[in-house]
């Protein structure tokens, strides 16, 4: 079975290849993709391939603007880390689809629907096509986040929420009064956050609009912001994002 990836993530790419040589399915690997402008060459120049495990959100754009220049017959596994609204989509329209970080059984209960089903190609609907870039373009937004109190689990409002941070591959959110465990990690919390209220301004710390009351120049070009509540933690925006999180805090 020739497969090929497009996933802009390194890490992402590389555990799903691990996955498959775990798994009990013979396949060859024809390439990795990164971009839509690298996946729309790859296939006007190449065989369609068996099967493709597709990201969707890739490094120049959403995935599905493939569709739109360039015709793909192989059957798609997308692969997302978009939260439980956006994915409402896949369900209704019974694509196939795994959610990040991928889990063994469920890559082989993906694969072992591929091989029973009838193989022969199809192409995304039109119809179909806008409506999922419609879902993954304005993605509905949560008002509310299960949080972790004592031996159960208590909602708080995202208005509350000032920022959230890693540690030791735990995601902690903070309030004005407390804080508390969240049982998501931060790719999951962001993408289901409004990206007009909150940034993450680096790997491990998103912050919350309202939550911000001074920035100052630090150094290497990067700014350090003083928060509400900031439990001794640093908000350092990294270099990179410097730029960008200074017109997001003018808008």
């Amino acid at each position: 079975m020739q497969i090929l990836i497009i996933e802009d993530e390194p890490r992402a790419a590389r555990q799903l290849q691990n996955l498959l040589s775990k798994s009990a399915f013979n396949f060859q690997l024809l390439d990795i993709i990164d971009t839509v402008e690298d996946a729309v060459l790859w296939f006007a120049q190449n065989t369609s391939p068996d099967l493709v495990f597709m990201d969707i959100q890739l490094a120049d754009g959403l995935s599905f603007e493939i569709f739109q220049k360039v015709e793909v017959v192989a059957p798609i596994i997308f692969t997302t880390a978009f939260d439980q609204y956006a994915i409402q989509a896949f369900k209704v329209n019974s694509i196939d689809y795994l959610l990040k970080p991928i889990q063994n059984d469920e890559l082989d209960t993906a694969l072992q629907k591929f091989m029973n089903s009838n193989k022969a190609a199809t192409q995304i609907e039109p119809v179909l096509l806008k409506e999922l870039l419609s879902s993954m373009q304005t993605p509905q937004k949560r008002s509310g986040i299960l949080v972790k109190e004592g031996s159960g689990f208590v909602q708080i409002r995202i208005s509350e929420l000032l920022y959230a941070y890693s540690q030791d591959s735990i995601t902690f959110g903070v309030t004005h009064t407390k804080r508390y465990i969240i049982d998501e990690t931060m790719d999951q919390l962001f993408d289901s956050l409004d990206d007009t209220k909150f940034y993450r301004i680096n790997r491990g710390q998103i912050i919350s609009k309202n939550s911000i009351y001074k920035i100052d120049p630090y150094f290497n070009h990067r700014v350090k912001l003083s928060i509400t509540n900031p439990r001794d933690q640093e908000f350092i925006v990294s270099r990179q994002k410097t730029s960008d999180f200074k017109e997001w805090m003018n808008r």
